[in-house]
C-alpha cells in the first residue's frame, strides 16, 4: 500500500498547471483595539503600472493578476504608522496572505513627517524590550540549512550556538533543556522528533511545519513576567490562521518526506476557518523497498488550527 501511495504521489507531483499570476490577500487591523481599518492604501512597490488598492469596511483587500515573484508591500493610512512587508513571495495557484496591524502616531498640523521602516528587533510581544528578536517564516524558509526549522535559524544570533546533529539551542552557555517553548501562549515540551536522544532540549527534526507557522518571538534574556519559567531563553511560537475565503491545498515531496497541507473556510458567514498539515518521513515510505535490517528514522506529525470568531458585546 505504501509503495502504491508513493508512486501515486510522485506521479501527481509532476503534473502542474501553467499559471503566471497570483493573488495577495490583505487583512488589516488596529494594533490596540484589533478593529479592522477600512480605506487604507496598499501598494506593491516597484510594479509598473502600480498595483494595489484600498481595504474595504472589514479591513480586507484582494489584489489579483499579480505576476509571480517577490514584492515589497507598503500599507499606509492617515494617522497611523506606515508599514512595509519586505520580499513577499507571490506564487501561482496559492494566495499570499498578509495579516498585519497599524499603530497610531501623533502628528502636527503644521508639519507632518511620515517614515516607514522594518525593524527585525521589534518583537510580537510589546513587553519584550531587549535581547529579543522576531523570527519570520520567510526567514526560516530562506536560511541555508534551516530545513524550515526556526530553531536552526536562531543559532545565527550572537550568543546562541547549536550542534550539527541536533537543533538544541545553547544560549550563553546554558543547557538547551533550560529553554522555554510556548505555542499560542501555552507552555509545551520540546517540539522535536527524537527529542533528548542526543542532547537534552534538542532533537533531530522539528515537529513544526512552515506551512502552519506564523511570525514568532525568540528571547535571550530579560524576560517579561509572563515567561516566569524561563531560565536560558524563550521561543514563543504562533500559528497562522487558515484562509477564511477560499480552500487551498499544498503538497510537497523531498528528501525528508512528504508534506500535505490544506486550509479553507468552515463558515463564510462567521469567517471561521481551518488549517492542518501532515508530514510523513521518506524512509517510512521507502521501507518496503529497503532491507529488513536497514533501520532509519521514521516519523510522522499532524498540526492543525481552527478559528471560530465570536461576537463582541
Amino acid at each position: 500500500m505504501k509503495c502504491f501511495l508513493f508512486s501515486l504521489l510522485v506521479a501527481l507531483s509532476s503534473v502542474g498547471v501553467a499559471q503566471i499570476t497570483g493573488k495577495i490577500k490583505v487583512s488589516l487591523s488596529e494594533s490596540h483595539s484589533e478593529d479592522p481599518i477600512p480605506f487604507a492604501t496598499v501598494k506593491l512597490l516597484g510594479t509598473s503600472p502600480l498595483l494595489g488598492g484600498v481595504t474595504d469596511l472589514d479591513g480586507r483587500l484582494t489584489i489579483e493578476d499579480i505576476p509571480i515573484g517577490r514584492y515589497d508591500v507598503e500599507i499606509t493610512y492617515t494617522g497611523y504608522q506606515p508599514t512595509v512587508i519586505k520580499a513577499l513571495l507571490v506564487t501561482s495557484g496559492k494566495e499570499a496572505l498578509v495579516e498585519t496591524s497599524l499603530a497610531e502616531v501623533a502628528t502636527q498640523l503644521d508639519e507632518v513627517v511620515i517614515s516607514s521602516s522594518v525593524d527585525k528587533l521589534s518583537t510580537m510581544n510589546p513587553l519584550a524590550g531587549i535581547s529579543a528578536r522576531m523570527l519570520s517564516v520567510e526567514e526560516a524558509n530562506r536560511y541555508a540549512g534551516g530545513f524550515d526549522d526556526p530553531a536552526r535559524l536562531a543559532t545565527s544570533f550572537a550568543g546562541v550556538a547549536s550542534g550539527i546533529q541536533n537543533n538544541g539551542i545553547v544560549i550563553r552557555g546554558n543547557n538547551p533543556n533550560a529553554l522555554l517553548w510556548r505555542m499560542e501562549g501555552v507552555e509545551v515540551p520540546n517540539p522535536n522528533h527524537f527529542a533528548d536522544l542526543d542532547a537534552f532540549g534538542g532533537g533531530g527534526i522539528t515537529a513544526l511545519s512552515s506551512q502552519v507557522m506564523a511570525n514568532s518571538d525568540f528571547l535571550m534574556g530579560a524576560f517579561p513576567a509572563a515567561y516566569s519559567n524561563a531560565v536560558s531563553g524563550v521561543f514563543d511560537l504562533s500559528m497562522r490562521q487558515g484562509n477564511s475565503d477560499q480552500r487551498e491545498s499544498t503538497f510537497q515531496i523531498g528528501l525528508l518526506g512528504i508534506d500535505a497541507a490544506s486550509e479553507g473556510p468552515l463558515s463564510r458567514k462567521s469567517n471561521a476557518s481551518y488549517l492542518f498539515n501532515y508530514r510523513y518521513s521518506m524512509l517510512g515510505l521507502l521501507e518496503p523497498l529497503l532491507p529488513e535490517d536497514a533501520g532509519g528514522t521514521n516519523y510522522q506529525d499532524l498540526s492543525f488550527k481552527f478559528k471560530f470568531p465570536t461576537k463582541s458585546f
